[in-house]
């Protein structure tokens, strides 16, 4: 059940996830955190276990696609506009349900359609977006560059995204040859920062992630190539790493819910195979990573937290895949003021659990728990 903010909420007795053995007062005024009170500790549990409730932040979604109904953008073409508006709402509302409060769109999405689908089917998912990507095609020069990025920029997106090298549509040997030209990629890196706007490299890995850490971006989505070398460099220069794991291992299933050829099968489950050595690399470091899914479609909005179960197969602890994907990514999305932590002054986006989140077994598991999601979102402050 999703709770759009009510005036005055209040919680007694509740657990915040993460914190063992304390209880807490928490009192929810006009979509903020504004008393948080540490309960005395000899106050009694409930006597029935299904009484104890847990809240934590809500989930940030570092990266996604809410406007994408197919894999294959050809067969979005093909349907009814009208039928594309209704199952973006599902995604909507999909997301919401599973914990997932905020959202960073990765290309696909403008915010006039966020805005109408948050005020006509009333979900109140806080989207940041970058409205389209730049990719092998603008690689003209730097005045095409300069004209795509006014176009984004006049759409009102936050963010500019860079197609730096091929994904699953490329072949295996040339996955990490770039994009665009040194000189291309930071203009628009410059351009970008100078009209306020915040960057977000797709790369699986090579040069570009180099050009990344040199140019300053906000963030690298997807990394698996990235090397120990690069993690350290990335980690001194600030620049996140939201690596995606979990939809490689979706896409790497042939009969798994994408259905995908073969041949993108096996490209999928190499990135896999690498996705864990980076993580590994990105952890020692300290490089700060987020919580992305790169999901899309009907049959993977919703699913979200499968994210976490990834994260922590390919070596993070559940305390560091949980922060990746509240604390960090409200960090790595400039609102770390103001998102990503159950505190004072915070606004209260929240989910309830029925459940100790840290005790789920699996991402199933901890949705099957979640009790209602908390929103305290004003309409104007969920696009940006």
């Amino acid at each position: 059940m999703i709770h759009k903010r009510p005036a005055l909420q209040t919680f007694s007795g509740i657990h915040i996830t993460g914190i063992q053995g304390k209880r807490f007062d928490i009192v929810i005024q006009d979509g903020r955190f504004t008393s948080i009170v540490e309960e005395e500790p000899q106050l009694k549990e409930p006597a029935h276990s299904d009484q104890r409730l847990w809240i934590s932040p809500g989930i940030i979604d570092l990266h996604t696609h809410l406007a994408w109904t197919d894999f294959d953008h050809g067969d979005q073409l093909k349907r009814d506009s009208r039928e594309v508006e209704a199952m973006q709402a599902d995604a909507f509302a999909a997301t919401l349900r599973t914990g997932v409060t905020t959202a960073r769109d990765a290309g696909g999405i403008l915010p006039s359609t966020i805005r109408h689908l948050v005020q006509h089917y009333q979900q109140p998912l806080r989207v940041q977006t970058s409205s389209d990507m730049l990719g092998a095609a603008d690689a003209r020069g730097v005045q095409h560059l300069g004209e795509r990025m006014a176009q984004i920029f006049g759409t009102g997106a936050g963010w500019i995204k860079i197609m730096a090298t091929g994904g699953l549509g490329a072949p295996t040997e040339k996955v990490l040859e770039p994009n665009f030209s040194e000189e291309e990629f930071a203009f628009i890196v410059r351009n970008a920062h100078a009209h306020h706007k915040k960057v977000l490299v797709h790369t699986w890995g090579g040069v570009t992630i180099d050009w990344s850490i040199e140019a300053g971006v906000e963030s690298i989505e997807h990394g698996m190539f990235l090397s120990e070398e690069q993690a350290g460099r990335l980690a001194e220069s600030g620049v996140a790493f939201v690596p995606t794991t979990s939809i490689y291992r979706i896409a790497a299933d042939p009969k798994g819910v994408l259905e995908l050829n073969p041949v993108i099968c096996d490209r999928a489950a190499r990135a896999a195979e690498a996705h864990s050595a980076a993580i590994g690399y990105a952890k020692k470091a300290g490089v700060r990573i987020g919580f992305g899914t790169d999901y899309a479609t009907p049959a993977l909005h919703g699913y979200n937290l499968q994210e976490l179960d990834t994260l922590m197969d390919y070596g993070l602890t559940r305390a560091e895949a949980w922060k990746s994907a509240t604390e960090s990514a409200a960090g790595i999305l400039g609102s770390g003021s103001e998102l990503g932590r159950i505190a004072e002054g915070y606004i209260a986006d929240a989910v309830i659990y029925n459940a100790d989140p840290y005790q789920a077994r699996n991402a199933e598991q901890l949705r099957n728990s979640i009790v209602s999601v908390l929103t305290g979102a004003q309409e104007a402050d969920l696009i940006k």
